[in-house]
């Protein structure tokens, strides 16, 4: 289960976690974002797709794929993306001890220099975070997730979950994945171009 848009309601509660990004009705911008990466293939792809759109985005990478994977990792970097820790081996926080969090978050943060992290399934403990935020760690959650990665939920009920909420300063979640890739690929050109006609600009975070 998941809240396909995050009331404000729920991000004022938690206000050591950044929700959207900075926007003005001058430069109004979008900030996309791309989780459970690098792949071989579908990360390639997207980054295609960016580069044909002159979008950019933030990837938030696992760290034993950047192992895997390190030229896929270091073609993000050059394509001017940002990138952030997504932890080593995808732990889920609430399940999971503070020093083994912590420490799966520092052995990812030796292949990726950053200082934003999410956690993976939004799942943090209040220590966790306060523990990552002392350390410099600027946590990032996001406005919209539309559950790309849901097989259950068509492509068509993806975009239309973008496309009817999406607002200036959103972060939007989608996923450089296996499981995510039939209702992304169809997403994200049509996102993109939905955003140029709205004359969105899609930017990173930082």
């Amino acid at each position: 289960m998941y809240i396909n848009s995050i009331p404000d309601w729920i991000q004022s509660l938690f206000k050591r976690y950044t929700w959207e990004g900075a926007s003005s009705d001058a430069q109004p911008k979008v900030y996309l974002t791309f989780d459970d990466g690098p792949h071989p293939e579908i990360t390639p792809w997207v980054l295609e797709q960016l580069e044909q759109h002159e979008a950019l985005a933030t990837f938030f990478c696992i760290g034993k794929n950047v192992i895997e994977y390190p030229d896929v990792y270091s073609s993000i970097i050059s394509k001017g993306h940002a990138v952030g820790n997504h932890s080593h081996t995808h732990l889920k926080g609430r399940k999971t001890k503070d020093d083994l969090y912590l420490k799966d978050i520092e052995q990812a943060q030796l292949f990726i220099n950053s200082d934003l992290f999410r956690p993976p399934y939004g799942s943090i403990k209040r220590s966790q975070a306060k523990l990552l935020s002392a350390k410099g760690f600027k946590i990032i959650l996001w406005t919209l997730i539309p559950g790309d990665w849901d097989q259950t939920i068509s492509p068509q009920k993806c975009l239309e979950n973008i496309v009817f909420n999406l607002e200036p300063g959103n972060i939007l979640v989608l996923h450089d994945s296996e499981k995510a890739r039939a209702n992304m690929e169809y997403v994200l050109p049509r996102l993109l171009a939905h955003c140029k006609k709205k004359g969105w600009e899609l930017a990173t975070l930082s």
